[in-house]
């Protein structure tokens, strides 16, 4: 059963998405996230499926770039874990490709930050933020090709290595709560609460959840009517093998067994390497 609207926190990937379509919320996001200073953003929210007709396209991240051209892309993370660091990659060549146009440059490629919000400690390290850079091995120095990748988590331990915004804003993503923001008295926190607050109480965004978690659901039963029916056809191509292989060894008279006895049918596949 699908949590309600009301009761998410900003770990869900609809409500992330949802307030990081204002521009001032994700200045502050990119700001405390990342620990830098920006001027104006404008979020892509075409490249969003807040914006799509059908809801068709279920892109949960969400693009940004600030007034010097440097582009963000913000997604949150609750459950992938092991290809992570192939994803930014992916979304670092999928910007880079999206900000160049035909007849320019490399070198006016702009500088570009994936970024992704983990409920959970990618790399096991106990840190709130890995922020990774193009290196060299031999004599570490930066490669210099404006492509940073950074992973948050809101599991992170390292609180005395990082400022303390950072912490109450990953910790605010798990508790988006009125009593988080009461105790944690944070100035970001609470603006950042008043833009969920604001959201939650807004019937079109709860009508639009509520269209989602639905087609979510669709496409979940559809993957598993594909996957039965996949797995049937694997079945039966396997039969089909078996009883080749069994009729070319001469065994025409066991063949009746198959359907009969599920332990001689898993012992003639082992037989036959099927």
């Amino acid at each position: 059963m699908a949590t309600r609207f009301q009761d998410l926190n900003l770990s869900n990937y609809f409500l992330f998405a949802a307030a990081a379509e204002d521009e001032e919320t994700s200045k502050l996001l990119v700001e405390t996230l990342l620990g830098i200073k920006v001027g104006r953003v404008k979020v892509n929210v075409e490249h969003t499926f807040l914006y799509s007709s059908d809801f068709r396209s279920l892109r949960l991240d969400v693009f940004l770039s600030d007034e010097a051209e440097v582009r963000y892309n913000m997604e949150m993370e609750n459950g992938e874990r092991t290809s992570l660091p192939q994803r930014s990659r992916f979304h670092q060549a999928e910007m880079d490709v999206m900000s160049l146009k035909p007849g320019q440059e490399f070198s006016e490629l702009k500088p570009v930050y994936v970024v992704f919000i983990c409920t959970f400690d990618p790399f096991e390290r106990g840190r709130y933020r890995y922020t990774f850079e193009n290196r060299c091995r031999e004599e570490d120095f930066p490669l210099g090709d404006g492509a940073v990748r950074v992973f948050l988590s809101t599991k992170g331990t390292n609180e005395a290595d990082v400022p303390a915004e950072l912490v109450n804003l990953l910790h605010y993503i798990e508790d988006s709560t009125d009593g988080y923001v009461s105790r944690t008295n944070d100035a970001k926190v609470r603006k950042l609460h008043e833009r969920v607050v604001s959201l939650k109480q807004s019937r079109t965004w709860e009508a639009r959840y509520m269209l989602f978690e639905e087609l979510l659901r669709e496409r979940e039963k559809k993957g598993r009517e594909e996957r039965l029916t996949v797995g049937r056809e694997e079945a039966t191509v396997r039969i089909l093998r078996l009883i080749e292989a069994m009729a070319a060894a001469g065994e025409n008279d066991q063949i009746p067994r198959l359907s009969q006895e599920p332990d001689f049918l898993a012992a003639m596949l082992e037989k036959y390497h099927l």
